[in-house]
């Protein structure tokens, strides 16, 4: 590999010192499927120089062998590593590579250009500083185009290069290079892209790629790696309040405490004043530390470690923000979320939402919208599938602080992650907070669920059945309160059915109500249990997210999980009202066990086999168990 540079040969130890130095461009390509975005990648990488020689060799052969240039080099292949990309001749994957010049450097993301690769071309999307969206000179302004523009939009990429491929096909006649430009310009100002590059060229062959082009010599812009080196890396994040998330605090030793991040915006000097959130606790920066010399200033983009003058409590994943102009605090938010995963996002659902580096317990509400990136069109939705994108409204279980996303990326974008897998499930951009969430307190009361419970003379908690339909867990939770009446102990019982007649009777049995419907009987079990009683909770619950979820609204050996572990075939047979039967027949859709799926406890506090147990036996063996406080070995 032969840079252009001569400091190679000449003074390693001076180039590698420039080339520290350089500052750092990502951008990403993007558009429909043969646009030629790896093939222009591919060029890039060509002409910067940044091909070992062995892998030129293996380029030439591989082009012979699966290209598709008739035996000539085929830079797609530099990019497109994938069997499967070389077999279709498209891109599946994200792509990454590296290439520099004598003026900076360079990270560019080749995405996929078909609509079930969103989250593909939305996760490469999400580090880049810059798009370069092309368009077949041949075709014009295509649906996918649209869609990729309006996702380059929503993520807040600012400069834009509108690359018209393939011009020698249409003999570098500028008619057509205008009439797109002026299709495009119209569409961008619809989204939200207010200023971009058009850049006429072929990537096959080399033109208005690194040098201008002579054959266009209508056209006066510049060469596409003149805009690429010339291209604003930041915008002006120095110039914007100090935000730094908290992802470490160091403590080597008992003299030093400081407080480790990458600081996503604004300049820090010791003598600042800053606040802690969402604390909201404030103090002085005294030091700015790193690792071999202490800063007189810090500014965005710098990994550092401040110390304090004062001591005050800050965990990771709290901010340190300028103390005059912090960002918000709440807990309830509008934003868009990109759903990455098979499993359709199910609203009510516990996720977990990791923005910077905190990580806390969310739900996510039923979309107000979800949008057609090929249309732009807003429609009801009320889940979101594999790649889909929606807006909704969000509940977290603490306040975080935080920017809107168009303000602040580190601070507005957000991942949401399932629970009980730990797969990333989607992305999203933080709109602003819900009115709500600043104008709701909880109201503290002088009789708390201590006070009751000890008036009643018990322990209050939830015991929470769940099997399949027809295992007996009403049947045991009837016998079970009557022996705890007999007891003298004070309880309610919620019955599935029983609900569904009031509370619920708006819900019906996708796996989206199912969510709700535990979720709005977790929360009324709490407010039971705040009352001093014990709750004991009948519903199948296929779920073991909201089984977790409900668990973790009560405190400590509060939640009494309880599986009636009935074999199906059991289940089915007994089958008293009919119901298996009508899903067998097809006359009951999404019903659990036959096409509905139920997830069995993994470690529940007492299972249950009612093909060993009589009813009345499982009965006394709970009541024991929860007079005992301990598990006799059911």
């Amino acid at each position: 590999m032969s840079h252009q540079s001569a400091l190679i040969a000449e003074d390693i130890e001076a180039y590698l010192k420039a080339h520290e130095h350089k500052s750092l461009l990502r951008f990403l390509t993007c558009g429909s499927v043969d646009d030629g975005k790896s093939t222009l990648i591919g060029r890039l990488l060509y002409d910067s120089k940044m091909i070992f020689e062995d892998q030129l060799a293996a380029l030439e052969a591989d082009s012979k062998k699966v290209g598709t240039q008739g035996g000539d080099i085929d830079f797609a292949l530099l990019v497109d590593g994938l069997a499967a990309e070389r077999e279709q001749g498209i891109t599946i994957d994200v792509a990454y590579r590296f290439f520099s010049t004598d003026r900076r450097k360079f990270i560019v993301a080749d995405t996929p250009g078909h609509e079930q690769y969103t989250r593909n071309m939305v996760t490469g999307a999400s580090t880049a500083d810059a798009a370069i969206i092309l368009i077949d000179a041949r075709k014009g302004v295509l649906t996918q185009t649209r869609r990729h523009s309006y996702l380059v939009s929503l993520l807040g990429i600012r400069h834009v290069v509108v690359a018209i491929n393939k011009m020698d096909l249409v003999g570098w006649s500028q008619e057509p290079f205008d009439t797109i430009v002026a299709e495009y310009h119209d569409f961008a100002a619809q989204i939200g892209i207010k200023d971009f590059t058009a850049i006429p060229m072929s990537a096959l062959k080399g033109d208005n790629i690194t040098e201008p082009s002579d054959k266009a010599p209508w056209y006066t812009g510049p060469a596409l790696m003149r805009w690429l080196e010339n291209a604003p890396v930041e915008d002006d994040l120095q110039g914007k309040p100090f935000r730094m998330p908290v992802q470490w605090v160091n403590r080597p030793n008992l003299d030093f405490r400081g407080f480790s991040g990458l600081i996503a915006s604004g300049v820090i000097r010791p003598g600042d004043k800053v606040k802690a959130l969402p604390s909201g606790r404030e103090s002085t920066v005294d030091r700015i530390v790193t690792f071999n010399r202490d800063l007189d200033e810090a500014v965005a983009g710098q990994s550092v470690t401040l110390t304090l003058k004062d001591e005050i409590d800050i965990s990771r994943g709290d901010v340190l923000a300028i103390a005059g102009q912090p960002p918000e605090v709440a807990d309830q938010f509008e934003a868009t979320i990109v759903w990455f995963d098979d499993e359709a996002l199910l609203p009510g659902r516990p996720y977990l939402l990791k923005v910077g580096a905190r990580t806390v317990q969310a739900q996510v509400h039923e979309p107000k919208y979800k949008v057609n990136v090929n249309t732009l069109e807003k429609l009801a939705a009320k889940k979101l599938e594999l790649n889909e994108i929606g807006v909704c409204n969000l509940s977290l279980a603490a306040p975080i602080a935080f920017d809107a996303y168009a303000d602040n990326k580190d601070l507005g974008g957000f991942i949401l992650i399932d629970r009980i897998t730990n797969r990333t499930v989607g992305a999203g951009m933080l709109h602003f907070a819900l009115r709500r969430s600043q104008n709701i307190h909880w109201q503290a009361m002088d009789v708390d669920k201590q006070t009751r419970s000890f008036a009643k003379g018990q322990v209050a908690r939830v015991v929470w059945f769940t099997g399949l339909s027809g295992s007996g867990k009403s049947t045991i939770s009837n016998l079970l309160e009557k022996r705890l009446h007999a007891e003298g102990r004070h309880t309610y019982a919620l019955d599935g059915d029983n609900v569904r007649h009031g509370l619920n009777k708006d819900l019906g049995f996708t796996d989206a109500d199912r969510v709700e419907n535990i979720r709005r009987v977790a929360e009324v079990s709490k407010l039971m249990v705040d009352a001093g009683l014990i709750v004991l909770v009948s519903f199948i619950s296929p779920f073991r997210a909201e089984r977790q979820m409900a668990r973790e609204l009560l405190g400590e050996g509060e939640f009494v999980e309880v599986f009636v572990d009935t074999p199906l075939a059991e289940a089915e047979a007994r089958d008293v009202k009919g119901l298996y039967k009508k899903a067998r027949a097809g006359d009951l859709k999404n019903f659990t066990g036959i096409d509905s799926p139920y997830e069995a406890p993994e470690t529940p506090e007492i299972r249950i086999d009612t093909t060993a147990l009589t009813a009345e036996q499982a009965a006394e063996q709970i009541f024991e168990w929860l007079e005992r406080g301990f598990d006799p070995g059911i």
